[in-house]
């Protein structure tokens, strides 16, 4: 037997014992140092925008006159309402 061989030079862990298990756990070390990594680099890219407006599902903000104009195209608001409205936002 040659000093330090163990099995078949394993060490005596064989193929599939605690060597296996090592990898396992240093494959998930380093996945979640890389996950980690991209969450940090997103996370700074985001700080470096400027803010969008709350509830338009991250799109910029729409502009009131756009607004007025598509509710009245829809029906909802009277030519008179439009009208009266629009001079408000002027």
């Amino acid at each position: 037997m040659m000093p330090g061989g163990g099995m078949m030079g394993w060490g005596g862990y064989g193929a599939f014992g605690m060597g296996f298990v090592g990898w396992i756990f240093m494959l998930l070390f380093w996945g979640l140092i890389i996950v980690g990594l991209v969450l940090v680099v997103r996370w700074l890219w985001d700080q470096g925008r400027p803010a969008t407006g709350a509830g338009t599902g991250g799109g910029a903000a729409e502009a009131p006159l756009d607004i007025l104009k598509r509710r009245y195209a829809r029906g909802e608001i009277s030519k008179e309402e439009y009208d009266r409205m629009k001079q408000d936002l002027a």
